[in-house]
This record gives C-alpha cells, structure tokens and sequence, in this order.
C-alpha cells in the first residue's frame, strides 16, 4: 500500500472510483494544453465537432473541484462530530504545499529581474493580479491551487452548517454566489476571466460537490447499472461540445452571459458523473482500473509537471508536420507528452510528495 493510500484511509478509506476521476481530471488538462499548445493556438474551435471535451479540456480543472467537495464532504458526513480545524488544515498543507513551493521558487526564480518583496503574498493568491507562475506557461496550471486552498480555509465551518441544516443551506450559498457573480459580471472588464479564474467563479462547484456527496449519503442505498454512468458521461461530453460551439472560453467577445451560469452547470454535469462512477456496480478491466488509479495517485504532480514538459516539447520541436495530416502528429506528440509526463510525475510524487503525505494525521472523529 502506497503512503498516499495509507494516509487517506485515515479519514476515509481508499476509494479507486475516485482516483481514477483525479486521473481522468489531470489527463483533461494535459491534453488540452498539448493540443492547443502544438496544433489548436488556444482559438475557439466551434467546429471541432466530437472534440469539445478537447478544445475546451479545461474542464479538467472543473473536475478536480467538485471532487474535492465530494470527497471532503463525504469525511465530514463519516465523522461523529465536527471536523479537527487544525488538522484539516495542516494535512492540507502537507498535501499540496511542498510541490506548489517548488513551482513558485522556480516561477520567481525565472523572473528574478522582475520580483517584488511583494510578490511573495502571491503563494496564497496564485490565481490573481500578476502572479509571477502565471508569467510562464511552465507553471501556469499553479493558478488553481490558490482557489482550492481558499476553499479549504472554509471547509470544515461549511461542512458543520450543512450538515445542521441539511441541503438547503448549500443551495442557498450557491444563490447567494449567484447574486455576487451577476454584480460581478457587469463591473469586470473581463468578465468571462474573472469567473473563470477566481473563487466567486469557482465556489459554487466545489459546493455542487458537497450536495452530491449529501444527496449520495441520504439516496444511494444500492449500486447502479452501468448505463446511468454512460448517460452521465454522455450528458457531459454533450455540455462541452454545446461551450466548444456557443460559449468557448477562447471567444474574443469578453463579456459572455452564459458564463454566468456555466459553472455551476459544468459541476452539475461532473457531479452526476462522479455520483454515478462512485456507485457503479460494475468494474473497469483490471489492467486498465490499476493504471488510472495509479494516474490518480500521482494525479497532482501530473497536473503540476505536464505544462513544463510541454513547455521543451514545444522548443524542440515546434509545430510537427511528419506525417501530412495533423491528426496523426498530434497523437504521436500527445503520446509523447503523456508517456514522459507521466514518469516525471511518479518521480516527483515519491520524492516531494508521498513523503510529506505520510505525515498528515486524522482530522474526522470516527
């Protein structure tokens, strides 16, 4: 048993179904960047018909949220009592803080000639104003970790009201967002970025998340057929092809409505995704169910890495026209990018990670 697997079963027992949606959520992102990277040039593609959950791949990130609301409300509905603030919060930065310092040393470091004292603040508001990881794409994807941290400040007080007064309370937290994001909306210059890219955007999905794990508890009292997971699955891909076409984030319009609602409707979608997988009665081919729950294991040093991985891959080889037709090209790179993002990461996660991983401690009163 690995130390990440070890730890996590001290607040919730190993759940493979769950990794191998941390996997999924990771690969989304990697392959989105490698595409628009090497062939797409990060342009609205509303043609790309089967492909928006490519072209609009960031969803991965949306995935990642809304199972951290899963999971972490799924501990809290376990627990015999209210979580262990301090230790919540120190497990929490044992997970994500040794591999994020990495990449903010290296971002300061490259833009050495442009640090500010000030810029320090910027480990805890990654997502903001001129974050120096967001000067380079090599550290780009750090962005998110500042908007899932924020989250965890508040997590344990959240999960205490919503249990007390059941479902209500998130949805009426979710309306209430939906009030700010609308005032939001029309004093931001940027508005699309601006939900995209901060908290007030994002939280609701990490509370969608949450009333999944409520509703799970209270309504799933036997395993499903596999084919609420393919309608789910489906119901998804249909949602991104519908932004990839009317609502891509690429759009050179700033100002697009349905951005006000689209979160929220993205964490429905992944949230029956992640309900329905979570509950499957069925299995993945063995081989296949052990790779993507290793890929989930390792899911946070892929998603930090790959960007630096295709960062070179984009210097050395530039825009690969070997084979005449694209298509090809971009499965060999992807394949490429994937296969040596993928062991960079498990040496990344045995060296930074796992060791402070078998650090944290129980926060949840069994």
């Amino acid at each position: 048993m690995s130390l990440y697997k070890g730890s996590a079963s001290a607040n919730l027992p190993w759940n493979p179904r769950l990794a191998h949606l941390r996997c999924i959520a990771a690969l989304l992102v990697l392959l989105f960047h490698t595409y628009h990277s090497f062939f797409g040039q990060w342009q609205a593609k509303p043609d790309a018909h089967g492909f928006g959950w490519l072209v609009e791949g960031h969803t991965g990130v949306s995935l990642f949220f809304v199972l951290s609301g899963y999971l972490f409300m799924s501990i809290a509905l376990r627990s015999n009592g209210p979580l262990d603030y301090g230790r919540f919060l120190r497990n929490r930065v044992l997970r994500v803080f040794p591999l994020f310092l990495v990449v903010f040393v290296v971002a300061i470091s490259v833009g050495r000639d442009a640090f500010r004292p000030m810029d320090v603040l910027y480990v805890i508001f990654s997502n903001l104003g001129d974050a120096p990881t967001s000067k380079q794409f090599m550290t780009g994807p750090a962005w998110t970790i500042s908007v899932e941290f924020t989250f965890y400040l508040v997590f344990p007080f959240l999960a205490r009201f919503a249990i007390d007064q059941g479902p209500g309370y998130l949805l009426r937290l979710i309306g209430l967002l939906l009030l700010f994001k609308a005032g939001g909306f029309l004093v931001s210059e940027r508005p699309t970025h601006m939900i995209y890219s901060t908290l007030l955007g994002r939280m609701d999905q990490f509370l969608v998340g949450m009333l999944a794990a409520q509703y799970a508890r209270r309504h799933m009292t036997r395993a499903l057929h596999g084919g609420w997971v393919l309608v789910a699955a489906l119901g998804m891909a249909l949602l991104l092809e519908a932004q990839a076409h009317w609502a891509s984030y690429f759009l050179p319009e700033q100002v697009q409505p349905a951005w006000l609602a689209w979160p929220t409707v993205e964490a429905i979608g992944w949230a029956l995704v992640i309900v329905s997988y979570a509950h499957w009665r069925g299995g993945l081919w063995q081989p296949l169910g052990a790779l993507l729950e290793r890929g989930g294991e390792i899911s946070f040093s892929l998603y930090l890495w790959h960007a630096l991985v295709i960062f070179l891959a984009t210097r050395w080889l530039g825009t690969p026209n070997w084979f005449g037709d694209w298509r090809l090209d971009a499965l060999v790179v992807t394949a490429g990018v994937l296969a040596v993002s993928w062991g960079v990461a498990q040496v990344s996660y045995r060296t930074i990670e796992a060791p402070f991983l078998s650090l944290r401690e129980r926060y949840s009163k069994h």
